[in-house]
Order: structure tokens, then C-alpha cells, then sequence
């Protein structure tokens, strides 16, 4: 039991206390997005923004997972726990004993240095729109002017882009005082990744009301 010990302790400062600052931030950073979409719209559009991991479809949430299998809340809350850890797709607590609860995947991977090969997000969005994209993905959350004097355009040009990143699912967009900031989903994070698109079984989650 001691050499177990010794020998996560090794792993844990060898591996995660470098990123550690990371995994915070990246915790932090979502858990502030989806409580600014519950504020704000509800407890529907905060669902929805759980794409594409997940599907609300009044009244059921369906969310990727490695069995088809079905979770009845029968009048229990749900909590959503975002985990740095969590790989790919959401997963659910084992014991039906305990409270019903949802963990699913944060953007971990940091965007510092994305490349695609053959500038494939160029020509997929436009070289405009991608590096809009990559600048919001990259810096966490932004405001327009933010976002235009990084990319090098014009404020106009800017919030017309973001509209249209946003209309696709790619990004969200919250207001903050007299700002608004800018904050890329994480089906932007994994267009910019590459993410293979496949479909899986899904878990059901009975009715959250």
C-alpha cells in the first residue's frame, strides 16, 4: 500500500500539478458560461447548450453513452457536474441509490497552438470566420472589439461573424454589464479539433421537472 501511495503522489506532481491552473480554469470557465445561460434563458436553453454531447427533446434529455439505457428522475432534480477528466462523453453515477447526477466532458485541451492540416477550418468557414472562431476558442470568453482588434477587422464585421458563429451552435454570447462576451461551445472546440462526429448509443433521462 505504501509503494501505491508513493506512487500516485509521483504521478499526481509529475502529472497533473503542472495543469493544474488549467483544469481550474477550464472547470471555472464553464461552470460560469452554463450558470450565465440558466440566469439568463432557463433551464431549456441550458440544456440545449449541452450539445452535442446531449439533446433535449421535452421531456427527455438523450445524451451519448457507451449503452442504451434509461434514467427516470420521477420528480428528483438533476445535477450537472463538469469534469475535466471525463473523456469524449458524459457519464452517469453507477448507484441508482444516490442522486441523479450528470457528468460530461469540459474543453480541456488547450488551443494555444491548433493547426489543421491543409487549412481545412479555412475553407470550411472562411479564413474570416475561422480565425474569429480560434481567437474566441483560444482566449476563454471575449468581447467584440476584443475579438476585432485580434483577428484585424472592423468592429461591424466582428459582431456580424460572431452572429453567424453563433446561429451555428459554434459559439455563445452573454451579456456582462455593458459588454457582451463571447465564449466558444464545445462543438466549436471540436470542430477546431477535429472531432470524428460519430454517433453513439445514448442514455435517457426522464423528465426534469
Amino acid at each position: 500500500m505504501r509503494s501505491l501511495v508513493t506512487a500516485l503522489d509521483i504521478s499526481s506532481r509529475a502529472l497533473l500539478e503542472p495543469r493544474w491552473a488549467h483544469v481550474r480554469r477550464a472547470v471555472r470557465d464553464d461552470v460560469d458560461l452554463r450558470s450565465h445561460i440558466l440566469l439568463d434563458g432557463g433551464v431549456v436553453p441550458l440544456l440545449e447548450s449541452l450539445r452535442p454531447l446531449a439533446r433535449w427533446k421535452a421531456p427527455v434529455l438523450e445524451v451519448e453513452y457507451p449503452a442504451d439505457r434509461d434514467l427516470h428522475l420521477d420528480g428528483r432534480g438533476l445535477r450537472l457536474v463538469p469534469s475535466y477528466f471525463c473523456w469524449r462523453r458524459p457519464t452517469a453515477l453507477a448507484d441508482p441509490t444516490l442522486g441523479p447526477v450528470l457528468v460530461y466532458p469540459v474543453t480541456a485541451r488547450p488551443l494555444d497552438s491548433v493547426t489543421l492540416n491543409g487549412n481545412a477550418l479555412d475553407r470550411l468557414l472562411g479564413r474570416t470566420r475561422a480565425s474569429v472562431l480560434t481567437e474566441v476558442a483560444r482566449s476563454g470568453s471575449r468581447t467584440t472589439s476584443e475579438v476585432a482588434t485580434a483577428v484585424g477587422i472592423a468592429m461591424p464585421s466582428a459582431s456580424y461573424q460572431l452572429a453567424i458563429l453563433r446561429d451555428g451552435g459554434l459559439v455563445t454570447s452573454r451579456r456582462d454589464g455593458q459588454y457582451v462576451l463571447h465564449t466558444a461551445t464545445l462543438m466549436g472546440h471540436q470542430l477546431l479539433g477535429g472531432d470524428d462526429g460519430e454517433l453513439r448509443p445514448t442514455l435517457t433521462v426522464g423528465c426534469i421537472s
